[in-house]
């Protein structure tokens, strides 16, 4: 339902991991609304498909999905690295390749994956496949920083942009809005304290 729905709307996807009760994925659109007309299209038919294969009916998911928009030059390939570790940081196994619903596999391995299509960043990684794999692969014998985890968890909870003060700014300007959250206290009903409800992931 990824790859098909991610080829419908013509949203590129670089990574993935499906977890028991979520997923996150790291996402190129070409178009300002693809990413959600994916989720939708996925929305839909996976519900309809549990709904039958279990005899419920209703809604399946808590709340619309949440999404950053990504500094893709310093934090794409952390990013990626940081779903694909997401069974590990879980305990679920004890290393990336152990777990089968990620594109860890395609990155890393070079298994086939019709869900991936791999990112410019990636693609500088080396001059052949092989090269590229191992330059990936080395990437995860180093643990992302604690910062940057922080970073990306809250970010993509509350829907900012994963990025320095720099592109923060240069991406409120683009889009004539705040992309970065207030502290508490104020009045909050002004509009000085006007959030960004969502951003796009790239």
């Amino acid at each position: 339902m990824l790859a098909e729905n991610a080829a419908n709307t013509d949203c590129q996807v670089h990574a993935y991991v499906l977890m028991t009760n979520h997923t996150h994925l790291l996402l190129t659109p070409a178009s300002e609304d693809g990413v959600s007309r994916m989720m939708q299209g996925i929305g839909r038919k996976y519900v309809r498909y549990i709904n039958k294969m279990y005899r419920r009916s209703g809604t399946l998911w808590e709340g619309r999905f949440r999404s950053a928009l990504v500094d893709s030059d310093r934090y794409l390939l952390t990013c990626s690295r940081y779903i694909e570790l997401n069974p590990v940081r879980a305990s679920m196994v004890n290393h990336p390749a152990k777990y089968r619903w990620s594109s860890y596999h395609g990155n890393a391995l070079g298994k086939f994956d019709r869900c991936i299509s791999p990112h410019e960043l990636y693609l500088r990684l080396g001059r052949s496949d092989q090269a590229r794999q191992e330059a990936y692969r080395c990437l995860f014998s180093v643990n992302i920083d604690a910062k940057d985890l922080e970073l990306i968890r809250d970010a993509t909870q509350q829907c900012i942009v994963i990025g320095n003060d720099s592109f923060q700014e240069e991406i409120a300007h683009a889009l004539k809005r705040r992309v970065v959250k207030h502290g508490h206290g104020g009045d909050r009903k002004s509009e000085k304290f006007d959030e960004v409800s969502s951003v796009l992931t790239p």
